[in-house]
């Protein structure tokens, strides 16, 4: 028997890959659906289920092309309603892979048709929990995402209690937890950087598994300080749903490679979000006016569905040389299937054919250090999280987090020149380039962030705000 997960990083998201006697299980795959088939036929094996702990809402999932190229049923738990043939499982229900039995445990609370599915090797002992956004390493799954539900969050809650101690916690303490999401994603609060770990470990140390816990104390603490889910996140759940264009035709269609001239046609044309790719700092240096910068190397498409809240909005790619298809592929991942094409050449074949670019100033800690020495007036913007600015933060900064920008933009102060840091530079840049796009032109970001800030040493510790010394 093999476990395997896959996790991708910029979606904080684990699929899972379990083989057994040569067939193959695939549980919550991503929307590239080849790599579960390269690796089954290097197994010699074939792949026999494609299960389905919820309908996501972070992500388009692989299910409908791989059930498609396989054969593999699709298996949903519970209460799951689809505009496609999938097997609805029922509680309790048996699946034999090989010589180990899959059991599909009914985990309402996340979603109504939540389920996770528990592993049991050839002798029927409790070997793995695939448990989807039911139970995470740390945490649980936030209640507020069911779709057409009359239920309230707190309803949802209530259930997320019940399914925790009825079907999860009573299994063996051994067993290892397998969850769809770590650290970064939206689908929970407080997840662990770790992606495994025993189920017994996790009734020691995860909050929400207390065992004095009582479900009003567990309503109260997994509904609070919950941030506004992505505007995105109904859409995605409605792909998964009803169905959704294949990748390949996806990727093949927003392959197209255009020259500045045809380029510019298309964003005169058609309303297009000129969406630039590439990493921060080359971004600040030179781009196409009016474009909004959303790196690859950090957690792309999540900040995609965040910041450009309709999956229909088409879109025109600036990336870095070789960077195209990586780009298209990400934006599909979680919806954002309409891009019209690429900048052929990048932004260096724009700027080659003398056309209108644009920059953002950008200072070292150091310097910002200089000029707040001269004038501790400055207006120091701070684009990380509430959590991270309570933490510990400039004195005077002022708190306005990237992920409400397009709803704070009035409170940005257009007519004074800002200083925008984030923790390390990706999130303020982002902020920059969508307030520049806005009309803002007063803005200086802080290479490095909050991290450069403090290894500086230009700032002593009187120059930060901790929760102890707070001002009232």
């Amino acid at each position: 028997m093999k476990i395997e997960q896959i996790y991708t990083g910029c979606l904080a998201q684990g699929a899972y890959y379990v083989e057994s006697e040569g067939e193959v299980a695939v549980i919550d795959p991503l929307r590239e659906v080849t790599p579960y088939i390269d690796r089954a036929t290097r197994d010699g094996a074939r792949i026999k289920y494609v299960f389905e702990t919820h309908f996501h809402a972070d992500f388009v999932s692989g299910h409908l092309d791989l059930s498609q190229k396989t054969g593999a049923p699709i298996v949903y738990g519970p209460n799951a309603e689809t505009g496609f043939d999938a097997h609805i499982a029922a509680d309790g229900e048996l699946f034999r892979l090989g010589n180990v039995t899959i059991k599909a445990l009914h985990t309402p609370g996340h979603t109504l048709e939540s389920t996770c599915y528990l592993l049991l090797d050839e002798h029927g002992k409790e070997k793995a929990l695939f448990s989807g956004d039911t139970l995470f390493i740390g945490d649980v799954g936030r209640p507020d995402l069911a779709q057409k539900s009359d239920l309230t969050m707190e309803d949802l809650a209530g259930l997320l209690y019940d399914s925790l101690r009825m079907k999860i916690m009573p299994l063996s303490n051994d067993i290892i937890v397998y969850p769809a999401h770590g650290a970064g994603s939206a689908c929970g609060k407080n997840m662990s950087k770790e992606t495994t770990d025993t189920l017994g470990n996790q009734k020691l140390f995860n909050y929400a598994l207390r065992a004095d816990m009582t479900k009003q104390e567990f309503i109260k603490e997994v509904t609070a300080g919950l941030a506004k889910p992505p505007q995105y996140f109904p859409q995605n759940v409605q792909m998964n749903k009803e169905g959704y264009e294949s990748m390949e035709t996806v990727m093949k269609r927003s392959a197209q490679a255009l020259s500045p001239d045809a380029f510019e046609a298309a964003a005169n044309e058609t309303g297009a979000v000129v969406l630039d790719t590439r990493k921060a700092q080359l971004f600040s240096k030179g781009f196409i006016p009016n474009s909004i910068n959303i790196g690859l190397e950090g957690q792309f498409a999540p900040w995609v569905g965040a910041l450009i809240p309709d999956v229909r909005q088409e879109l025109l790619l600036v990336t870095e040389k070789g960077a195209e298809q990586e780009s298209i592929l990400r934006l599909a991942r979680v919806g954002y299937d309409n891009v019209v094409g690429y900048l052929e050449g990048g932004f260096e074949a724009w700027r080659a054919n003398g056309r209108e670019v644009d920059e953002i100033s950008s200072i070292s800690a150091d310097e910002l250090a200089h000029r707040l020495e001269k004038d501790k007036n400055l207006t120091v913007i701070d684009v990380r999280k509430p959590a991270e600015f309570a933490a510990e933060h400039i004195d005077g900064a002022e708190n306005l987090p990237l992920d409400n920008i397009n709803d704070l933009m009035a409170e940005f102060p257009k007519k004074e020149t800002m200083y925008i840091h984030c923790a390390g530079g990706y999130r303020s840049m982002i902020a920059a380039s969508i307030l520049k796009s806005r009309g803002y032109d007063n803005l200086v970001d802080v290479d490095g962030g909050f991290a450069a800030i403090q290894k500086s040493g230009r700032f002593t510790t009187t120059d930060f705000v901790c929760p102890t010394t707070l001002k009232k």
